[in-house]
This record gives C-alpha cells, structure tokens and sequence, in this order.
C-alpha cells in the first residue's frame, strides 16, 4: 500500500521564502547554481533575469513541480521538502502561469471551485454563488460567474487565474509574468491589488518579469538571476532600471549600454522629413481569421521612409492576421498594399525587386526550414541569383562562405553553417534571420513582435538592427504588444483593437494611459 503524502498542517498571513544554495541540473546542464535568496514576508519581489537564467526554474522548485539536488527552500525559517504540487499547496503557495490554464467549457465559477481541487460530489450551488459573490466583492475585479473562457478577453482571462490564486488564499503568491497580455490599465489595476494584498500582511508576492517600469512601481525588493546564478540582490529603494540591466547583462555592460539600444545605432535618428516618400501605403485591407469570420476590417496605414511606425494592441486584435496578409502568408478578403508606389502582392519577386524584408514572430515557424542547416536558411532569399548561383548551377560554397561571414558579423552561436537550424536558441534562430531579412539595402521592413521570448543581450541588439534599418532611410513597420518597446522606437503608434485601427499619435505625444484605454475598447 502507497502511504499518503503527508502535508503540512494549513497557516494563515504571509510567509517569509528563503531558498538557500539551492542547485537544480538537467542532465550536463546546471539551470541553477547555488542561488540563495530572501523573500521577507508581505513584500513584493521582484525575479529578474534574461531567458534560461533560472527564473523558471527557481519557482517550479519552490511551488513543488521540480526538486532541486542540493540546497534548501525555508518556509518562515523552517526547511521543508516541497516533494510536489500538493505539498505546495498545503503549505499556502500558488502560482499564475503566462500560459492560461483555465477549463475552457466551464464558467467561472466552475473554474473558481476546480481550482480548491477539493469539489463535493454535489455541489449547493446557491451557497456557492454567494459564497463566490462575497469573495469578488473583496476584489477590484467584477466577472460575470456564469461566463466562460472563450468569451472572455485576455486580460480578463488573465484576471481569472489571478482570482483562481486569491480564492485559495495563498500566504506566498508566484506571478510568471502576469501582465503580457494586459493593457498599462489592466496591468496597474492587477499589481496595485496584488501590492495591497502583500501591505495588508495576507501573502508575500514573488512575480517575475521583464518590465522595469512595473519593478520600481509595485515591487518592494529585486533579485537578479544571470546564468543560473543570483548575482544581484536589492530593495527597489536603493536602485534604478540601468543598475538592474547592467546586472542582467553582467559588469562588461555599462548601465548606458544595457539600457538604450541606441548604443548599439550609431547617430541617433532625427525627425522624419514631412515630405518623405510613402514607401508602405495599407488601404482598406481586410481579412478572414482563422475561423472563417473577418479579423482585420479595412485597415488603412501608411508608413514612410526613414519612419518606424508602431501598431500596438493587445494580443489577438487582429495584429497576426493583418502581418500574415501583408507578407502573404494570409489571403486578403479586400483592400490594396503598395511598395514605393507599386502594387504589392507579396511574390518574392516582387519582395526582390521593392526590397521588402519582414522579421516574423516565431521565426523557427513562420520563416526558417527546421531541417535545413543555417547556411541554407540564410540562403533562402537569393539561392537562385549571383553569386550564389551561376548558369543555373547553385554554388553550395558560395552559401557556406557567406553563412559564416553572417555568422560571426551577426554574433549567431551555432556549431557551425551546417548544423540545423532548429539546433540553435530562439535568439540565434532570430539573429540569422535578421542576417538573411536585413542583408543589402532595404525599402520596406515588417516586424512582428521580433524580440518576443528573446534574452536582454538580443532584444538589444535586434532594436538597433531595427533602428539602423530606419537611420538608412527605410520605412519599419513594427508590431508589437510591449508598449515599452514601441514607445521607445516608434515615431508614430497606432493602436489596433477588434481587427480596426482606432487610434493614431506621434510617439512624442503618446500618453500610456491613453494608448491603454484605446487597447482595452475604450475611448
């Protein structure tokens, strides 16, 4: 007979985390060396650290869905051997995924009940919903019970799993990036509660994120994680963004450096000439979802030579299908799109001759052949023009010779031009892309969300790629759902909500607040 797993007796109020030397390795691989950290009870703090520099990792030790090999994990100064989930759960931890892990086919309030994991066979659902209505009164958040998933937006999706954790009253709440799919209002109203709800002594907050602005906004105390290792530990008090990013990025960056990719461009751009030439000109594009109804209605943009105009929006706006229509991997229902004054229906003959290059989100999916060595990726553009090809035969060295010229110019960590492509990083996967897409003169670039998932080190220099492109006189259209980012690039935003364009600014103008209420439906 299996012996039950013994769970810690229930407690109330917020408890203190401190993980001490913890090490956790996955095969050869150390993910975290010897990371010790301090979390004081009813504080917020803050986990930062490029992509596989442990974050991870450390939480899923510490809410039981890894086991670390050495180290300790204290809870209110006693060690406790978090064996799994449940053990975690006893002991008052919960978790907010990135990814939603709602029950699509059942309310909300099913949701709430599923996730005490303890549902009586049958449920009184009329004390249920009273009970369930006293509990949304104790938060800013107001659901309709009976609605489910697939007709809530994402940021009300988003509030859900929060209010999955709230309803468990947890004494440590673990957020994984909790405001990527939120608008600034949403994404204040979220960590303004969950700050109130530390101060008020009920739980100690662990988030992690990229986002400094919401560091120093919301959080009591930074730990930074480089390479598996804790390198930095402070209260937000006592530091700033440029401090923060140096320390991800290691002391050879300069805090100038970590932060602005413009160290990374050359002369900064000035104003874009009012007379510059339309080289993108979008009018009326419209286009079906992948559900057979329409996402993009009528789109109208232009886009000018030398200026990056920004499309913001909260994911699933209709932003994908108007790229994918752009770039032709969508059929337009309607509409026309002009390169420098021609007609454009995405034919790489056409993308040849107008010079129009595009940085796909998921490049290993939307632009690469997995199979196929970095070499041949690279050369998928020109494979069949000098001097990579002669009289019709293909000069398989011409592409070697040139792949690793790129390799080294763009800094591509690989075993070499013919290892797979699929073998390498999200952000080495990227930066051959950006090699291939960027290479010779360019009139028109479309970027989608082109440093998503990517490490400090690469979104910095892929913005300054980005901002070389527009410094040169080409027109950028970037999308993006990081506010930050199109704020700190752009010229001028537009903000794409329900598949439709409904606000326009110069990015000098731009007011957060604005953008967001605009994001979010309203006006």
């Amino acid at each position: 007979m299996i012996a039950p797993v013994q769970t810690p007796p229930p407690g109330t109020g917020a408890l203190a985390l401190e993980t001490y030397q913890l090490t956790k390795r996955f095969g050869a691989f150390t993910a975290m060396d010897h990371v010790s950290m301090r979390v004081d009870a009813g504080s917020v703090h803050a986990l930062l650290g490029e992509n596989g520099a442990g974050k991870s990792t450390l939480v899923k030790c510490v809410a039981g869905f890894q086991q670390a090999e050495e180290g300790s994990i204290l809870i209110d100064g006693r060690e406790r051997d978090i064996a799994n989930p449940i053990v975690a759960r006893a002991l008052g931890i919960g978790m907010v995924y990135q990814h939603f892990t709602l029950a699509p086919s059942m309310t909300v309030a099913e949701n709430l009940l599923l996730a005490g994991g303890d549902t009586p066979a049958v449920i009184d659902w009329k004390a249920k919903r009273a009970e369930l209505d006293a509990f949304l009164a104790t938060t800013p958040f107001r659901l309709d019970l009976d609605a489910r998933p697939a007709e809530l937006a994402a940021g009300e999706k988003q509030k859900l799993e929060l209010l999955k954790q709230l309803y468990l009253k947890p004494r440590l709440l673990i957020l994984d990036e909790p405001t990527s799919v939120l608008t600034p209002q949403e994404a204040d109203e979220v960590l303004g509660h969950v700050r109130a709800f530390a101060q008020s002594g009920q739980c100690t907050v662990l988030i992690i994120t990229h986002k400094f602005r919401e560091v120093m906004a919301y959080t009591d105390a930074v730990t930074v994680l480089r390479r598996g290792n804790a390198v930095h530990h402070c209260r937000v008090a006592d530091t700033d963004p440029a401090r923060l990013a140096a320390a991800m990025m290691g002391e050879a960056a300069t805090p100038a450096e970590a932060l602005h990719a413009e160290a990374d461009t050359g002369a900064p751009r000035g104003p874009v000439p009012a007379d510059a030439r339309v080289a993108l000109q979008v009018q009326g594009l419209s286009a079906m979802g992948d559900r057979g109804t329409l996402a993009v209605h009528g789109i109208d943009l232009a886009v000018r030579s030398g200026e990056i105009l920004g499309v913001a929006g909260v994911s699933g706006n209709g932003q994908r299908e108007l790229v994918e229509a752009l770039v032709g991997q969508r059929p337009r229902h309607a509409g026309s799109v002009t390169v420098m004054g021609e007609p454009y229906a995405a034919r790489r003959s056409e993308n040849t001759r107008l010079k129009l290059r595009s940085l796909p989100e998921e490049p290993l999916r939307n632009a690469c052949v997995g199979d196929l060595s970095v070499a041949e990726n690279m050369a998928l553009r020109d494979y069949d023009a000098p001097p990579l090809s002669s009289a019709g035969w293909l000069r398989f060295g011409q592409w070697k010779s040139r792949a690793r010229a790129w390799i080294q110019e763009y800094g591509v960590k690989t075993q070499g031009e013919g290892a797979p492509i699929k073998s390498l990083s999200g952000g080495n996967v990227q930066r051959a892309v950006l090699a291939r897409e960027l290479a010779g003169d360019i009139n028109v670039l479309i970027a989608a969300n082109p440093v998503f998932g990517l490490d400090f080190a690469a979104v910095r220099e892929i913005h300054g790629r980005i901002v070389q492109v527009a410094g040169k006189g080409g027109a950028v259209l970037l999308v993006s759902e990081d506010l930050d980012e199109l704020l700190e690039l752009s010229d001028r935003i537009v903000v794409m909500s329900e598949g439709r364009i409904v606000y326009e600014t110069s990015a000098a103008d731009a007011k957060r607040h604005v953008l967001g209420a605009h994001m979010g439906g309203g006006h």
